[in-house]
Parts: structure tokens; C-alpha cells; sequence
């Protein structure tokens, strides 16, 4: 027969449990407040202000105009501004814009010639001579980017123009670089590497230290000269091979299953998938250092698991999030990944390139290194 007397004692017990569980009580409250600001605030599908650059070809007072009326959109920031479209083009393979506006010498004689047709008024130019405005640059590898831009595509320009616009010819021609299709794949299956890397590598070795204690082989490891970091290094190794075997597999079947391209070198992707991989695994062991039990481990884990989804790049763009939580995904090494894997992947991007992202990798992880090392400690408790 069931004994609520029982049953009540058990739940002191569990309760007391969880009052001395200050690791657990703290996610239980952390895990949902996050998620609350991370939803509520931080991710935003409406896009504002992403960072591109301007190449006035015309060099005038109306080009000029042309660019305010632009960025008044609000849609996009003129960040940089470059002579030529190379340059530009460059610029968005190294991801520090994300389109490139392109004015033409002739940006004077266009808005000129653009027709009325469409508005119920007669058609007093040849359409053959009709032709956009300017031109649009952009990197399609992110969908909602170049869906953004795109919208920018049919703008009026009535104060510019002083009639009706030419419906039938659209305002600004736009290029997509990289997915001209705009194929959702090509953005996720890169972005997948760095999100299962994440999670797989952290939760593996957060658990390292952890499991040690728990089994009793942490006497076995006192009484030998193995010396901290010597034990840390040792520990994710292993990981390191399982870690290029996941990538190969995602990459493999992306490109096969789903036509993915692999545009950049082997090499380079290798360094950048090496560099994330380590990093990684340096979170993993700093985690393994605070937490009691392996419990603590997964809980820890899920706790820099989800900004890391949300905040990197992966399912929502970069450039929507407000400036303060970017500063914050800055910190996360799935951020600098989500740059590097679309940029080698997709843009054919070089460790030149890449340099700014690839010095901050290497500094999380010997910094991550470094805390893990002094963190452990060759004696029991």
C-alpha cells in the first residue's frame, strides 16, 4: 500500500539534495532566463543595419543622394567604401561586409532615361536603353541577408526621379555570390559543423575529469609523475580524431545528399576545423575542472550549448542581433567557427583572410589550456 509518509520523506530528501546542488538550482534558474532574453530580445528575423560597403563609381552629388536615400532604408549601414568592384568583392569574401553597393558613372544618364511605364503613362524611351540604376553585390551565402537586400530591389527613387518609376524594370539589379539560388542547405550544412562540434567535443570532455574522480581512477593518477597539463593534452586527443571524422561525415553527405559546394581548399579547412576542435575541447576541460559530477558536466554544457546556437550565426543572422549581445556571441568560439567554415566552405576564403577569427581561436585555446591546467588539481577532492 502507498505511504504518503513515505512519499513525503523522499521529497525532503530530494529537496535537501537539491539545496546543497547549487550547480543544478543555478541552471534550473539560468537555463530558462537565457532563453527568455535569447528569444525575447536578442534574436531578431527583421533585419536592420547590416554592414556594407559603397563603390561610387559617379563620384557626384546625386550619387551621393543615391546612397543616403539607400541607408535611409535603415535595411543597411554604409560601413566601408572602396574605388573599385574588386575591392569590394574581396571585402565580401573576407566577411567584413556582407553586400557591396555599386554605383555607375553613368548613374545620372540612368535615372534619366528610366520610363514611366506601368503607371498608366505613356512610354517616351526605347526599353532596350532602360537598365537598373545600380547594382547590388551580395553574399547569398546567408539567406535572410540576401533576401534582405533584395528587398531593396524595387525602390521608388521618386525623389530622384520626379515621375513615376519603371515597374518593369527594377530599380537596382542585385547579384547573389556564393547561393545564387538561395538554397537553405548551403547555409545550414556549414553551419552544422560547428554546432555539432559544440556540442559533441564540450559534453565529452566536460565529462573527462569528472569521470575520473567518479570511478576511482583519480588515486591511480596521483601516484604517477604525469603532470597536469601533460594530462589535459592527453585527454583530448582522442577527441580531436573523432571530432575531423564527425566533420567528414556532415561535409561528405552535405555535398552529396544536398550538393553542397566545397569551394575552399582542404588545407585551409583543415586548420580552421583543427583550431575550433581544440578550442572546444579546452571549454570542455575548464567545465570538467568546476563541475562535482557529471550532472554538472551535461548541465554546464547545455548552458554554453544554447547561446551557441542561437548567438552564432546558425539559425538566425549575425547582423540582426542589437550590438551588446553581439559583443557577447564575440566570446563564443562557434561564432569565429561560423565565419571561418561558411567562409572557406562557400567563399573560398584564405587563412589570410580568415586571420582575425584564426588569432582569436588560437588564443581561447591556450587560454582555455592554461585555466583547465591550473584548475586541475594531482590530489583527492
Amino acid at each position: 500500500m502507498i505511504s504518503l509518509r513515505r512519499i513525503v520523506a523522499v521529497l525532503k530528501k530530494e529537496l535537501l539534495q537539491l539545496r546543497r546542488d547549487r550547480m543544478t538550482f543555478g541552471m534550473v534558474i539560468m537555463i530558462p532566463l537565457i532563453q527568455l532574453l535569447l528569444f525575447g530580445y536578442a534574436i531578431n528575423t527583421n533585419l536592420r543595419h547590416v554592414p556594407v560597403g559603397l563603390v561610387d563609381q559617379a563620384n557626384s552629388e546625386l550619387s551621393r543622394t543615391l546612397a543616403q536615400i539607400v541607408q535611409a532604408t535603415q535595411v543597411v549601414t554604409i560601413t566601408e567604401r572602396f574605388t573599385t568592384p574588386e575591392e569590394a568583392e574581396l571585402a565580401i569574401t573576407e566577411a567584413r561586409i556582407r553586400a557591396a553597393f555599386i554605383i555607375p558613372p553613368d548613374v545620372a544618364n540612368r535615372l534619366v532615361r528610366s520610363p514611366s511605364v506601368g503607371f498608366g503613362l505613356p512610354d517616351t524611351t526605347d526599353q532596350t536603353s532602360s537598365r537598373p540604376v545600380a547594382h547590388w553585390i551580395v553574399d547569398g551565402s546567408d539567406t535572410m541577408v540576401s533576401s534582405a537586400i533584395k528587398s531593396l530591389r524595387a525602390m521608388p527613387l521618386t525623389e530622384l526621379l520626379k515621375r513615376p518609376p519603371n515597374r518593369q524594370v527594377p530599380t537596382f539589379e542585385v547579384t547573389l555570390y556564393f547561393n545564387p539560388e538561395q538554397r537553405s542547405a548551403v547555409n545550414i550544412v556549414p553551419g552544422l559543423v560547428g554546432v555539432i562540434l559544440t556540442m559533441t567535443m564540450i559534453l565529452f570532455t566536460s565529462a573527462a575529469i569528472v569521470r575520473e574522480r567518479e570511478r576511482g581512477n583519480m588515486e591511480m593518477l596521483i601516484n604517477t609523475p604525469i603532470k597536469s597539463v601533460e594530462l589535459m593534452i592527453g585527454k583530448i586527443i582522442p577527441y580531436i580524431f573523432l571530432g575531423l571524422i564527425q566533420v567528414a561525415i556532415i561535409l561528405g553527405l552535405g555535398h552529396v545528399l544536398f550538393a553542397v559546394p566545397i569551394n575552399g581548399s582542404l588545407g585551409t579547412l583543415l586548420v580552421v576545423t583543427l583550431l575550433f576542435i581544440i578550442a572546444s575541447l579546452s571549454l570542455g576541460l575548464v567545465i570538467s575542472t568546476l563541475a562535482q559530477n557529471q550532472l554538472q558536466a551535461m548541465q554546464m554544457t547545455i548552458f554554453v550549448l544554447l547561446p551557441s546556437i542561437l548567438m552564432s550565426g546558425f539559425m538566425f543572422p549575425f547582423d540582426g542581433m542589437p550590438k551588446p549581445v553581439q559583443m557577447i556571441a564575440q566570446v563564443l568560439p562557434a561564432t569565429h567557427f561560423m565565419d571561418m567554415i561558411r567562409g572557406v566552405v562557400l567563399r573560398d576564403a584564405s587563412l589570410y583572410a580568415l586571420r582575425v577569427d584564426i588569432l582569436w581561436m588560437v588564443g581561447f585555446a591556450i587560454l582555455g589550456l592554461l585555466v583547465a591546467t591550473l584548475r586541475f588539481k594531482k590530489r583527492l577532492g
